[in-house]
């Protein structure tokens, strides 16, 4: 199935300067990484537009916090009510642009309906407390207490791999929490980014101006980062653009979801055939392009071999083809830099003394679920991030032996366990040094209403409702005499 919608359909979009639509003439093409069709049309922005969206931006500070919270609310659930109206438009976007398979498609559309909704929720919640000041013979009695405002003009710079979730994961708190927010989407799937923008800005209870939409790389980003207007950056990306952003945003509140290099261990207690099953998953899910994809998996050496002839049997098992039809489980890499990358990982891994159990090469232009053995510490393959379906098998003597490599890593977004050990489980939420832990399945896992966010390389500040808003709002001290 590759079309569900008119061939006639408008696939150029414009950027929002506020609430304001501009069109250009200087476009980009967008094409499908399966087809290479074209699919979308941006027009190409500049330093001045960024300088622009910031300005009105700033302008509409004061409505977006004065604006009341039934408001918000309302906005939020009726953008959420809508997406889920239009779940297969959505859908065929997602695919059109990032080649991400159908029925996971279809997933991401209704967790981002869902993360706005878990956002509408959690508003209920943003609040203060009072505070005894006379708890100190230094005090005295007064009516104190704090509050959560907004932070002002909020920079949120999002990625391919999930166009509407990590979209919705930014802009929905900021903007719920009375910001103006100027998005600045991936290059990759600009039309998915303005059409959600489009139900936010549309919307019978939007505020007017409180969201711009830019495009761009280095020139336009850079300029949202660095200008004093914007209070908050929340960027989801790589670690390289993450270190840029840090040197310079100067002062101002940063939230950074950056790269990871997640890992398990396969403990002799477990159940192989389940844990295989899940690691096949967790591995080549979404082409392996996301953050906390299973890269590293270390066994018990009683079971290595079993384990490592269910995850090959399991990757073997899996579709693999055009992502329009509906039992694809993997489609292709975003693009040919990306395919020639795993290829080159690949092969790294094989000089060093790897073996590859099943992949490793193109297939009718994919690149394959690929599992790799025999893999060593000193190896590429496991040091870095990867962001392909490549995983690695590690052999160890124990858990001892196995958490001390997974923690000897640079990043630290999420790791799991697989194990019927209750003091292994228990041992490995205190010592796996991460931002998140799962028990007896995938670092893959991720509830929308969690927080998430990791250590070291992997990032600053926390994602999920609750937590966003947080990251999105700030502190005010309020003394009554």
């Amino acid at each position: 199935m590759l079309s569900i919608f008119s061939k006639d359909e408008n696939i150029e979009v414009g950027l929002f300067i506020g609430s304001n639509e501009e069109k250009r003439d200087d476009v980009k093409e967008i094409l499908n990484p399966y087809t290479k069709a074209v699919v979308s049309k941006y027009p190409i922005c500049t330093k001045d537009d960024a300088k622009r969206a910031l300005a009105v931006a700033k302008s509409a500070t004061k409505y977006c916090a004065s604006s009341p919270m039934h408001q918000r609310v309302k906005w939020l659930e009726d953008v959420a009510n809508k997406l889920k109206e239009q779940e297969d438009f959505f859908a065929k976007l997602i695919v059109d642009e990032v080649a991400k398979p159908m029925k996971f498609a279809r997933i991401e559309v209704q967790r981002c309906a869902e993360t706005i909704e878990l956002t509408a929720k959690e508003l209920i919640n943003l609040h203060g407390e009072t505070i005894n000041t006379d708890a100190m013979p230094s005090g005295r009695d007064a009516v104190a207490y704090y509050k959560r405002v907004p932070c002002g003009v909020v920079v949120a710079i999002t990625p391919f791999n999930f166009p509407l979730n990590l979209i919705a994961h930014k802009i929905a708190p900021a903007l719920g929490a009375g910001n103006a927010v100027v998005l600045k989407p991936t290059p990759e799937a600009p039309r998915c980014a303005y059409e959600l923008a489009k139900l936010f800005i549309e919307s019978e209870y939007a505020t007017k101006d409180a969201l711009s939409l830019v495009y761009g790389d280095a020139e336009v980003g850079g300029e949202l980062v660095a200008n004093s207007t914007a209070r908050v950056v929340s960027f989801t990306g790589s670690v390289q653009v993450g270190a840029i952003i840090m040197k310079n945003a100067g002062i101002k509140k940063v939230a950074l979801e950056l790269g990871g290099n997640a890992a398990t261990f396969i403990d002799k207690s477990a159940d192989i055939a389940d844990a295989a099953k899940k690691c096949a998953f967790g591995s080549f899910y979404n082409s392996g392009q996301v953050c906390i994809s299973l890269q590293r998996i270390y066994v018990h050496k009683d079971i290595y071999d079993e384990f490592a002839e269910a995850i090959a049997k399991e990757a073997e098992g899996l579709k693999v083809g055009s992502p329009y039809e509906e039992d694809t489980f993997m489609g292709p890499l975003i693009n040919q830099d990306a395919k020639l990358r795993a290829a080159s990982w690949v092969a790294s891994a094989k000089d060093e003394g790897a073996k590859v159990l099943y992949g490793g090469e193109l297939v009718d232009g994919i690149f394959p679920p690929t599992v790799v053995a025999d893999v060593t510490d000193d190896m590429k393959i496991v040091c870095e991030e990867v962001f392909a379906p490549i995983v690695s098998l590690v052999k160890v003597d124990s858990y001892n032996e196995a958490i001390e490599k997974i923690n000897n890593s640079p990043y630290g977004l999420q790791y799991s366990i697989f194990t019927n050990d209750l003091k292994n489980a228990k041992a490995f939420i205190d010592d796996a040094d991460a931002g998140g832990v799962v028990v007896n399945d995938i670092p893959t896992v991720r509830f929308d209403i969690q927080p998430y966010g990791g250590v070291k390389l992997s990032g600053i500040g926390k994602e999920g409702p609750k937590f966003a808003l947080e990251e999105f709002t700030e502190i005010k001290s309020v003394v009554i005499f």
